[in-house]
């Protein structure tokens, strides 16, 4: 599995994203966006973009904060992610930035089905991905998974073109019911085509192996796999037109 670093720009940051696939399939592939939770461009989060990627997916790994510029891991995650939070305009820069310059790179390498293009995030790049949506982009689908799902600037009718899945745990404290139902009340208010499986007695970060912080964290096999059943299905469904 090949992982590129390739550098992009927007609003005059400096990005270094990971572009992830197959070098030894010479066909072309649709494109899955992966928005890393808050810790930003990992490891961890490149070897769940090379899962992910397999024979099925060329993979591009967004950069939220800038090359350089991202946590180490032992901050507080609100130091990185209020500025963006409280920027919504400028968060969806960023991921469209990101969508842009995946698709640019892996086209370029004759890889790449523009035509048949996704987004995948966790946590905050669970929002990231909604944003990505939110700001019309042509994705086709996209799949938040323990996301948060509220934001201070909703989308208006007509503005989304993709399909929406939400991954998340009942339980969640980060993004919790009432993040839920705003949620769910906004992309009926722009005429969505949304869907959403909710595990009951699932917390936040459900997917990250080995995570233990009852009450606000915890790992769940089944929900992860369960959950990444759908994904492939639902991301199947809406490039085949049947959803």
């Amino acid at each position: 599995m090949k992982v590129e670093s390739i550098q992009y720009s927007v609003s005059g940051l400096a990005c270094s994203g990971a572009l992830v696939y197959d070098d030894s399939i010479k066909t072309q592939r649709p494109l899955l966006l992966v928005a890393p939770n808050w810790l930003g461009v990992t490891k961890d989060v490149i070897e769940r973009a090379k899962a992910f990627a397999g024979t099925r997916y060329v993979a591009f790994v967004a950069d939220m904060f800038g090359e350089g510029k991202g946590p180490k891991g032992t901050e507080n995650p609100m130091e990185f992610l209020k500025p963006l939070i409280e920027d919504p305009a400028e968060t969806r820069r960023r991921i469209v930035a990101a969508f842009d310059a995946m698709t640019k790179e892996a086209v370029a390498r004759g890889i790449g089905d523009a035509k048949r293009r996704a987004g995948i995030g966790y946590c905050f790049g669970g929002s990231n991905v909604i944003d990505l949506a939110r700001a019309g982009a042509d994705v086709q689908a996209v799949v938040s998974v323990h996301g948060v799902l509220a934001t201070p600037a909703p989308a208006r009718k007509g503005d989304i073109k993709a399909a929406i899945l939400v991954l998340h745990g009942a339980a969640d404290p980060i993004s919790p019911k009432a993040h839920r139902d705003i949620f769910e009340a906004e992309m009926d208010a722009t005429g969505a085509r949304w869907y959403s499986l909710t595990f009951g007695n699932v917390v936040h970060a459900y997917t990250d192996v080995g995570v233990n912080m009852p009450p606000v964290a915890v790992y769940s096999e089944p929900a992860t796999r369960h959950g990444y059943t759908l994904t492939h299905a639902f991301i199947d469904d809406v490039f085949a037109g049947r959803l």
